[in-house]
């Protein structure tokens, strides 16, 4: 049975460190995104989260004060570096999905711990809505769709990231497989290059071939949803006024704001078309655009574990060729962090670990094969 949240215990002090932490951290990054942003309504929203986020450190520094502990100095996460760093590239809704996420899972934090603390969940809820909004390219005037992006999660950076990582654990494993059997130099440098060429031309026809499908079965679902509208329109609007009946309206609410809806042709398709299928129609996805990216991402990772094989013929290339790797693994596990939401030393350590463990699988393949068929 759960506890009521009057009745929790105070929470330890390193939980409330970690929640003035996250709090501060955020509130710095909203402050940062409203200076990038374009539109002075977001600009305004994102400065009033950032006062509230403010305010909810104070109060996880004062539940530290009580319990004796010293309030340290503020030291912004490697996480919100990053952030900062993807907004300043990509401009500030190229995060907004990532703590789209972050406040939603802040929320049940915060309604799991102490009175004090539970009772500002319903603001970080209030948070997680907007930032759901301004991810979508709504909730505000003259928003509009980053075309990078295709989910709420980051989907294109997301996907990037883990492209990088494919192609460098794959291109590892090969080049370690080669090392192993002792293969010369030139061979390594060779079997590496055409595990890059390789493995990005199939990733990026993969994609291609993917992103088509799914953006002619999503066109395909629209030409449907017309075809149906102009020959079913009094349908539509019934169907309409059910899924805002769903959202929370009265019949009579619903009923209107469907009638106003589909009175211009044009709007009442876009509308049904986000409604009813949930897709955005001008944000389809590209397959060229995606193939590139893939083939790009790929190509990234591939080539680390090859560099040190361009400068000659040596045994020490091999480490040197495993360090730039780890590296490199380390770096790309660092970056997931900021989609998990787990630490930056866990997911950085864990994506090594995995990367050395199917390197050191295939060097060991590699040199069993070479010892027994004497290459």
């Amino acid at each position: 049975m759960t506890t009521p949240t009057e009745e929790r215990p105070a929470p330890k002090p390193e939980l409330l460190l970690a929640n003035w932490q996250g709090e501060l951290d955020a509130a710095d990054l909203y402050i940062y995104l409203a200076g990038r942003e374009t539109d002075k309504q977001r600009a305004n929203l994102l400065r009033e989260m950032a006062e509230a986020e403010t305010r909810h450190a104070r109060i996880m520094a004062n539940g530290m004060r009580e319990q004796g502990v010293t309030v340290p100095a503020h030291r912004t996460s490697f996480r919100t570096r990053i952030l900062k760093q993807l907004a300043r590239w990509w401009g500030p809704r190229a995060v907004y999905p990532m703590l789209h996420g972050w406040e939603i899972s802040g929320t049940a934090n915060y309604a799991a711990q102490d009175r004090a603390t539970a009772a500002l969940a319903p603001e970080e809820r209030t948070h997680a809505r907007t930032l759901g909004e301004l991810s979508r390219g709504s909730g505000a005037p003259a928003a509009q769709a980053e075309t990078w992006h295709r989910s709420a999660g980051g989907g294109s950076l997301r996907a990037a990231v883990f492209g990088v990582s494919d192609g460098l654990v794959s291109n590892l494993s090969l080049v370690m497989g080669f090392a192993g059997a002792q293969a010369d130099a030139k061979f390594v440098l060779l079997a590496g290059l055409s595990g890059l060429l390789a493995g990005a031309a199939s990733m990026a026809a993969g994609e291609y071939v993917s992103m088509k499908a799914q953006r002619e079965l999503f066109q395909r679902q629209i030409e449907l949803e017309a075809a149906e509208l102009a020959v079913t329109p009094e349908e539509e609007v019934a169907e309409l006024s059910m899924i805002y009946r769903a959202k929370g309206l009265s019949k009579a609410e619903a009923d209107r704001l469907a009638s106003r809806l589909t009175e211009d042709p044009d709007i009442a398709l876009d509308t049904l078309v986000r409604e009813e299928l949930g897709l955005d129609p001008k944000q389809l996805g590209s397959p060229i655009g995606a193939s590139v990216s893939s083939f790009l991402a790929f190509g990234i990772g591939a080539i680390i574990p090859v560099v040190p094989f361009f400068f000659g013929a040596s045994t020490a290339l091999v480490g040197v060729s495993l360090a730039l790797s780890g590296i490199a693994l380390f770096s790309v596990g660092a970056l997931l962090s900021i989609f998990t939401g787990r630490s930056v030393w866990f997911s950085g350590g864990r994506q090594l670990v995995i990367g050395g463990f199917a390197a050191a699988v295939t060097f060991g393949l590699g040199k069993l094969i070479g010892v027994s068929t004497g290459v």
